[in-house]
């Protein structure tokens, strides 16, 4: 289910998974939710059984913090797909929690952070979640780019981003986690 840009809260999300101790998937020990549904459904994807928008599971945002606020150990939220992008506002209710009890938030998405900012304008709920996001890698998954050298990054299209400063000045502005 893909809600409506326009709705205050919603109370579930549609997911394919969560993992509740992660490494790989940004930096820190991360609480990580995996999306359901993705448009760009990338060649050689990592996570291909995110694709369909009807697979998965709904999943109560309410548990979801829950668990996320249970867990002394992690250091941040990543929010990965499928495509957060495509459910707004699941993504902006998850990353603006985290940040109220300290986290740092971490967004996998295959939009490019030009694509956000051009639809910033018109879909408002992008600048909402742009501006609850420490780190943004930005990009669909290219498999003639892959390598298994970059950090956080798949393949070598992918940018890590500062999203805050990217709307803040209107330009992509690169983080740097090598």
């Amino acid at each position: 289910m893909i809600e409506n840009q326009h709705s205050t809260q919603i109370k579930f999300a549609r997911l394919s998974n969560i993992i509740e101790d992660s490494i790989v998937d940004g930096p820190g020990l991360r609480f990580v939710v995996f999306f359901q549904g993705c448009p760009h459904k990338c060649k050689g994807c990592h996570n291909p059984e995110t694709h369909d928008f009807s697979g998965g599971y709904e999943a109560p945002i309410s548990q979801i913090i829950k668990d996320l606020k249970n867990n002394p150990l992690i250091s941040g939220l990543t929010l990965s797909g499928g495509e957060p992008f495509c459910q707004p506002q699941a993504s902006y209710q998850l990353a603006k929690f985290a940040h109220t009890i300290g986290l740092d938030v971490a967004v996998y998405t295959g939009y490019t952070i030009e694509n956000l900012l051009n639809e910033a304008s018109s879909r408002p709920i992008y600048r909402k979640i742009l501006k609850e996001i420490d780190t943004l890698i930005d990009g669909p998954f290219i498999l003639s780019q892959r390598s298994l050298l970059l950090k956080f990054r798949g393949s070598k299209n992918q940018k890590i981003i500062d999203p805050k400063l990217s709307l803040k000045y209107n330009v992509a502005v690169e983080k740097n986690f090598e």
